[in-house]
C-alpha cells in the first residue's frame, strides 16, 4: 500500500451519496463564482456597480469555489484531509458571506444578494460534511 492510498477511508454508502449531494452544491457555488466573475468584467465599466472590493471579492470566491471542488472530490474518494479542508473551507465561506451581507456598505447589492446565493448553497455543504453520516464514515 502507498502513501497515497493509506491515508484513505473506505467511504459508506450514506456517506457516498450524502459528498457526492456536497459535491454538485460546490459545483453550483463554481458555476455561480464564474458567473459572477463574467458579470464583473461586462459590468467594468460601471464604478457604482464594479468597485475594488468587488473585483477581489469575486476572484477570491472563484479561487476558493475550485479549491472546495477540488476537496469535494478527495473527500469523497475517501481523503480524510480533503473532507477536513472542505469542512473548514465552506464553514469559514458561509461566516464571511454572513459579514459581507450583514455589514452596511462596501458592496454593491447585485453583489451582496449573489454573496446571499451562495451562502445558503455552502450551508448546505457545511451541514452535509459535517453530518452525522459523513463523520461516522471517516471516524473508522
Amino acid at each position: 500500500m502507498n502513501a497515497k492510498t493509506a491515508t484513505r477511508t473506505a467511504v459508506t454508502p450514506d456517506a457516498k451519496s450524502a459528498l457526492g449531494t456536497a459535491k454538485s452544491l460546490v459545483v453550483v457555488y463554481t458555476v455561480i463564482s464564474v458567473l459572477t466573475l463574467g458579470a464583473i468584467v461586462l459590468l467594468r465599466n460601471h464604478p457604482d456597480l464594479v468597485t475594488d472590493a468587488v473585483w477581489i471579492r469575486g476572484g477570491i470566491v472563484a479561487v476558493t469555489a475550485f479549491l472546495m471542488l477540488s476537496f469535494a472530490v478527495g473527500a469523497g474518494k475517501g481523503n480524510p484531509r480533503a473532507l477536513l479542508r472542505l469542512r473548514l473551507v465552506s464553514a469559514i465561506m458561509v461566516v464571511v458571506i454572513v459579514v459581507i451581507i450583514a455589514l452596511p456598505g462596501g458592496f454593491p447589492t447585485w453583489m451582496k444578494i449573489e454573496q446571499a446565493v451562495c451562502g445558503v448553497v455552502l450551508l448546505g455543504v457545511v451541514l452535509l460534511v459535517n453530518g452525522r453520516k459523513v463523520r461516522a464514515s471517516f471516524a473508522r
